[in-house]
């Protein structure tokens, strides 16, 4: 049954579920956030409390475009409908005239996430916050760009660095997991997903993504009992379902490539199976 025609599933189910179980280690960012923990922003807005405020901001901001905290509202507005790339523009106007606004260089560089202007990003980023005074939040961001270009060592490098500022911080720990569940490391994913859900401030997303994992590991039925924690009884049974297929799917093609090439070994004449290429040697992580 395809995907759309399902129930809505927990985030990290929907977006990451094909890239972990065949192998892939890339993210997608969901709307409105650059990590898909949701800590991306600061203050975040829901969509419905965006769209009900964003014709009194943007009349706001063509009266006066150089109000730096009311472009950093509004652009929050924009990147929660869905509108990254006029929050851009919105910021990218104030940042020029208030360029040691470190709180607005943050929400610039957080749109130009959003907006899929990873590099650039990283260096509005790297002046939104001092070296004497590191913002973990920042960090956590910047852990997240680096994810989202599939360079997860960087991220977890930064992530672990966060987390020497802010010790226990849900937030980073969530995306530490993610960062871990898709580079197909899944204890380690685990066990930091399991440290933010036990957090108080952890929300559904952290609950939902720590129950993923633990389906992923083949643990359907305590999987399951996490799951419906949040969603209701029959949801929670679904959702599992469907991560089950898709795990016993991925086991019966690798055993089918497994049993051909037995096959090819023994057959008179016949190559021994090439070994396996190694992966290229990820970048040098960043603190």
């Amino acid at each position: 049954m395809p995907i759309a025609s399902r129930p809505v599933r927990p985030l990290l189910l929907v977006v990451t579920l094909a890239a972990l179980v065949s192998g892939g280690c890339s993210l997608s960012a969901s709307r409105g956030g650059g990590d898909i923990t949701g800590s991306v922003r600061n203050a975040p807005l829901s969509e419905q409390a965006a769209r009900s405020e964003i014709d009194g901001l943007a009349a706001r901001y063509r009266s006066n475009p150089t109000d730096s905290a009311n472009a950093m509202r509004y652009a929050r507005a924009l990147r929660a409908t869905g509108q990254a790339v006029q929050a851009v523009a919105v910021l990218e106007r104030v940042a020029i005239r208030d360029p040691r606004n470190l709180p607005l260089m943050g929400e610039f560089g957080r749109a130009l996430a959003d907006a899929g202007r990873h590099d650039q990003a990283l260096q509005v980023l790297s002046r939104a916050h001092r070296p004497d005074q590191p913002d973990w939040r920042i960090i956590n961001v910047q852990g997240s760009i680096y994810d989202q270009m599939g360079r997860p060592q960087e991220a977890q490098a930064l992530y672990n660095d966060a987390l020497k500022i802010a010790p226990g911080e849900p937030a980073i720990l969530s995306n530490l997991g993610l960062s871990y569940a898709l580079s197909r490391q899944l204890p380690q994913a685990e066990q930091a997903l399991r440290q933010a859900a036990g957090h108080p401030q952890a929300d559904k997303r952290v609950r939902q993504n720590l129950a993923l994992v633990v389906g992923l590991q083949g643990r359907f039925a305590e999987a399951e009992q996490i799951a419906r924690k949040d969603l209701p009884p029959a949801e929670a049974e679904q959702n599992v379902a469907y991560l089950r297929s898709m795990v016993t799917q991925q086991n019966s093609w690798a055993q089918i490539r497994q049993s051909e090439r037995r096959g090819q070994a023994q057959r008179p004449g016949a190559q021994a199976p090439a070994a396996p290429a190694a992966a290229a040697t990820p970048p040098a992580p960043r603190g």
